[in-house]
């Protein structure tokens, strides 16, 4: 088994390249040629499906095959922010049938996937609690909402380019591909929903878990502390769209500095701070 895992293992960054490049090439053929390859079109969603697919047997049977879900280190972790954040965008694609930005999140899953299979390494004997499916959920749900903010960012920088190019009278490339103004908003406030339900779920599970793993542990752990405030500035912002009170820049702004805060949070959390999070 383990060398079907390192074969998938080798091959899933070529797979999202290949996807990548399938939507980059329908990214870029309406411009080139007047009119969009809808057979591409149609085509590519199979190929993202179909990575998708190979990536959760790899995320499976790694979890069978070591008695543990892929949590145990940062290169598992990165492993399944790429499923992940390409998973959230193949449901994003699917309920808005809006097909034109995939390149933009693809890439990340590239970037996450690249690094996890250069470096991750096949633990068999780690520490008990990493062994807990619960904590497996806590954290793929977390994962899943933290994919749901990085594609809300990207969205809202989507859309201060876009509305600096319509500013500049630029109407090019960019002009021509990407979805409105309004639509790019949309699909930012979509995914940071999306984001912000799967966070709940995370902390919810993780309310659940934490006193039995952890009986001494402390509500002011930093990890805890700065997811918090993450949520609570998603909560902010969801609800003030919903109430009409934010709109437009101001909206994808907020996607984006929360963005920027829960990287800082993963950051400071796993690398500087001490926190009972800080499992390896």
């Amino acid at each position: 088994m383990n060398s079907f895992i390192d074969f998938i293992n080798n091959l899933l960054p070529f797979l999202y390249i290949i996807t990548f490049t399938v939507y980059s090439y329908d990214f870029m053929s309406e411009r080139s040629f007047g009119k969009a390859n809808r057979g591409l079109a149609n085509y590519k969603r199979l190929f993202l499906f179909s990575t998708l697919l190979i990536h959760l047997i790899y995320l499976l049977t790694r979890t069978i095959a070591f008695n543990h879900p892929p949590i145990t280190n940062v290169f598992e972790i990165f492993t399944v922010m790429a499923f992940s954040v390409s998973f959230s965008y193949f449901i994003l694609e699917l309920v808005t049938d809006i097909r034109g930005t995939g390149p933009f999140i693809i890439i990340y899953s590239i970037i996450f996937q690249v690094i996890s299979s250069i470096f991750i390494k096949d633990l068999i004997e780690v520490k008990e609690v990493l062994r807990n499916n619960l904590l497996g959920s806590h954290v793929f749900t977390a994962l899943l909402g933290l994919s749901g903010f990085t594609i809300s960012a990207v969205y809202g920088f989507l859309y201060l380019t876009l509305y600096k190019d319509i500013k500049l009278n630029k109407f090019g490339l960019i002009f021509n591909r990407l979805p409105s103004l309004e639509v790019l908003e949309k699909l930012s406030y979509l995914s940071a929903v999306i984001g912000f339900i799967l966070l709940t779920i995370a902390m919810t599970i993780g309310v659940i878990w934490l006193p039995k793993a952890f009986p001494d542990f402390s509500y002011s752990d930093p990890k805890l502390i700065s997811s918090f405030l993450v949520w609570l500035l998603y909560g902010i912002g969801i609800l003030s769209k919903s109430l009409g009170k934010w709109r437009g820049k101001k909206v994808v702004v907020l996607s984006i500095i929360g963005f920027v805060m829960a990287i800082m949070s993963t950051m400071i959390s796993n690398f500087l701070a001490k926190s009972f999070h800080s499992f390896y």
